[in-house]
């Protein structure tokens, strides 16, 4: 006998999901047949033997609706251009229980799955509308207070919400950080912008976990508690069982979380606000009151496809649609709210339409609203640079009788030394800034105790404490996250990567994450640092690639940064000053690209004459960004424009030059490799009868090709000009490193090319 299969009715096979949502809605409310109870008064269980109260219960609904209407909004006016963004919230409005739970001064790193949360934290602070300003970061509009129109984030200055893409989990390890800061200030004494005891909220979905910079998040999180350190982070993972088209296993968060040592594990269904409010209310209690890394497993489902552009019913079936959006949380709190007896179907639908009236009027009104029109404007968050205040910052010196304590005594100041090497001399900058800026943190691997592998932090560990001066695990991803979680405390990180091979396991952190958050903040959020990279090559065939990495590409291309490369030990202390002070006074970004080859560098022509040895400046002397240094500034015979490693090089390859040639030979140090300076670049190259630029980068992928085009556009494109440059490869071990590097010799056979003519 054939079974009776009951037809699926016409408007359920709608390809618009939202539509079929939006009619569920509606539908269900309309059938509902229980029988509702006396209302209960604000303070009273919204359900019989609830945590959530009635009031509670009232305000997360309406967060809830807020944040649908939003989604339903945006997928209606995408198609007419006034909406750009359509990844939407419906399935995860539970995560309105966590910000309800939570207080606005807990920093929040959000999945972009929350709409509901941050409808509910609207709530924190008066004469806030979560309406508009969404409406105005879906438009694009200049006037969005988040961004400023650059992008769709979920983000406000005034309720603690950093703006973040999120969308590989690269925001986990800033959420750690920022937990593990919050107990830092303490150690250090520094007076935290959030109460002392803030935790720190990091939102994902499930399959987000499975990314490496997630797993790092939680590794290092399990790590911080194994040690008996706090990190108050409260990871939320959203799991909605699926990553755009892949299904996650069932149970598998559960089983992959819920025995991990060292991260406490909660559930909470994240579908039914009267069932899961208790659920994360011991979660936020567990977070706060223990300072541990907690891990809430929130149950929430995903309705209307991942954005507006995904048609879910071309690759699921409708049965599987329509099963999917039973579990829509909406229906179990219209549920709630009429079995309550807190809404009569009438004032529940009409609440659902006056917020859909609410929403579209606001879209309406952002979309008259300003956009961004000129380059001008769409870049001015991205480098903030006052010059005169980071001038007037990086030469203060107030802080004499700290130094005179730090490096005992009047005598032993480091200027009143000889001349030393670069390693002494950039190890005497740390000790300084040390004294100037008391929230100044130094970290990496092995730079405590140990002083660095090249002792370039030796001493700071004993003068300034563990506090201050610190190992972390070996993890470049999470060395970065913490910087960036300091710096949103308020402090100044100089975190350290012991090699450039190493920073591009964790090079989004840079990119992707401390470089972009002025841009996406409109600069209201600020992380500033100074990361101290050793790199470059020349280490005599020392440890091959990952010891002599000159790939400076992936720097170069970061939107925002600055990076210094010192050649000497003067310039390298003037150098971190600016660095400094950039960092203080603009909350910038920046790498100080130490070359480990010249870190113990004291001759320049011959053993023994000392000529790369450099006395220390007074602490009240700075190098101005993008400033070089001119050797032989009146020659113009031949022009060598370079940096780090290529500046001894040069000036040696110069004497051999001159007395091969007769030329006069000028030798320009970049020293600021991130911005170039054009115009400077542009000025030295007017004059010069020919041109070399010595790059210790790759052929393809180096320093020269900016300098090359800067001196083609200032108008020197006629000059001759040779580039000496790395080979495109790895380095490899022992003597035949120097195959691959730019020698003196090869700087020599360049100026006999241009010789030839």
């Amino acid at each position: 006998m054939t079974a009776i299969q009951t037809p699926i009715p016409a408007r359920h096979k709608n390809v618009n999901r939202a539509e079929v949502c939006d009619q569920n809605f509606a539908e269900f409310v309309q059938n509902w047949s229980g029988t509702p109870q006396r209302a209960p008064r604000a303070e009273e269980p919204v359900l019989p033997g609830s945590l959530c109260s009635a009031q509670d219960f009232l305000d997360l609904f309406e967060s809830q609706l807020v944040s649908r209407h939003l989604d339903l909004m945006a997928r209606v006016l995408r198609v007419k251009n006034k909406v750009f963004y359509t990844i939407g919230s419906s399935g995860h409005e539970g995560n309105a229980m966590v910000a309800r739970l939570t207080r606005h001064t807990d920093p929040a790193f959000l999945h972009y799955r929350s709409g509901a949360f941050m409808a509910e934290r609207f709530r924190k602070l008066p004469g806030m509308d979560p309406i508009m300003d969404s409406a105005l970061s879906f438009a694009a509009s200049a006037e969005d207070p988040a961004s400023g129109g650059r992008h769709k984030v979920w983000g406000s200055k005034p309720l603690w919400v950093l703006p973040q893409t999120s969308t590989i989990a690269s925001h986990l390890p800033k959420a750690l950080g920022t937990a593990v800061a919050i107990e830092q200030a303490r150690r250090i004494g520094h007076t935290l912008p959030v109460p002392e005891d803030s935790i720190a909220i990091c939102s994902f979905g499930d399959a987000s976990s499975n990314h490496a910079t997630a797993q790092t998040a939680f590794n290092a999180a399990q790590w911080t508690a194994y040690q008996k350190l706090p990190a108050p982070v409260l990871f939320v993972c959203e799991d909605n069982g699926i990553g755009i088209s892949v299904k996650t296993p069932g149970g598998w968060i559960a089983n992959a979380f819920r025995h991990r040592d060292g991260l406490d594990y909660f559930y909470a269904d994240g579908l039914d606000l009267a069932e899961g409010y208790e659920q994360v209310a011991r979660a936020v209690h567990h977070v706060r009151t223990t300072r541990r890394p907690t891990f809430l497993h929130l149950r929430t489902t995903r309705i209307m496809g991942h954005a507006g552009t995904d048609f879910e019913i071309e690759w699921r079936s409708v049965e599987e649609l329509m099963a999917v959006e039973a579990t829509d949380p909406l229906l179990r709190s219209a549920a709630i709210a009429l079995e309550s007896g807190l809404y009569t179907k009438e004032s529940l639908l009409a609440q659902y339409e006056q917020i859909r009236g609410k929403c579209f009027a606001a879209a309406e009104e952002a979309d008259r609203r300003p956009k961004i029109e000129t380059l001008a404007h769409v870049m001015e968050p991205l480098a903030p640079y006052t010059p005169d205040k980071v001038a007037a910052e990086a030469v203060r010196a107030d802080y004499a009788d700290k130094r005179m304590a730090v490096f005992g005594g009047a005598d032993k100041l480091p200027e009143k030394l000889p001349p030393r090497h670069l390693a002494i001399q950039i190890n005497n900058a740390l000790h300084d800034l040390f004294c100037k800026y008391p929230e100044t943190l130094l970290f990496g691997e092995d730079v405590a105790q140990k002083g660095g592998v090249y002792t370039v932090t030796k001493g700071l560990h004993k003068a300034f404490k563990n506090a201050r001066v610190f190992n972390t695990l070996l993890d470049e991803t999470m060395i970065l996250g913490l910087a960036q979680g300091y710096a949103n405390m308020g402090m100044l990180p100089i975190p350290e990567i012991q090699y450039l091979a190493y920073f591009h396991n964790a090079c989004d952190q840079i990119r992707g994450e401390a470089a972009s958050l002025q841009f996406f903040s409109n600069n209201q959020y600020k992380n500033p640092m100074v990361v101290r990279i050793a790199g470059l090559g020349y280490q005599r065939g020392f440890g091959g690639h990952f010891h002599n990495d000159n790939s400076i590409t992936a720097l170069r291309d970061i939107p925002g940064l600055v990076v210094g490369c010192p050649s000497r030990g003067d310039d390298a202390a003037t150098m971190l000053r600016t660095l400094a002070a950039l960092a203080k006074v603009d909350g910038r970004v920046s790498v100080f690209l130490e070359p480990i080859a010249l870190y113990m560098t004291k001759d320049l022509y011959e053993a023994g004459d000392g000529q790369w040895l450099t006395s220390y400046p007074a602490p009240d002397q700075a190098m101005p960004l993008g400033e070089g240094r001119i050797y032989e500034e009146d020659a113009d015979d031949l022009v060598i424009f370079t940096y780090g490693n290529g500046v001894p090089m040069s000036l040696r390859a110069a004497r051999a030059i001159e007395k091969k040639h007769g030329w006069k030979v000028r030798t320009v140090d970049l020293r600021w490799l991130v911005p170039l300076n054009e115009p400077f670049i542009a000025a030295q190259a007017k004059d010069a009868k020919r041109i070399l630029v010595v790059d210790e980068g790759r052929h393809s992928a180096g320093v020269g090709e900016g300098v090359i085009t800067a001196i083609v556009e200032g108008g020197c494109g006629a000059t001759p000009l040779r580039r000496v440059v790395g080979a495109d490869t790895y380095t490899p071990l022992a003597g035949a490193a120097f195959l691959v590097l730019p020698g003196d010799a090869d700087i020599v056979a360049a100026a006999d090319e241009l010789a030839a003519g």
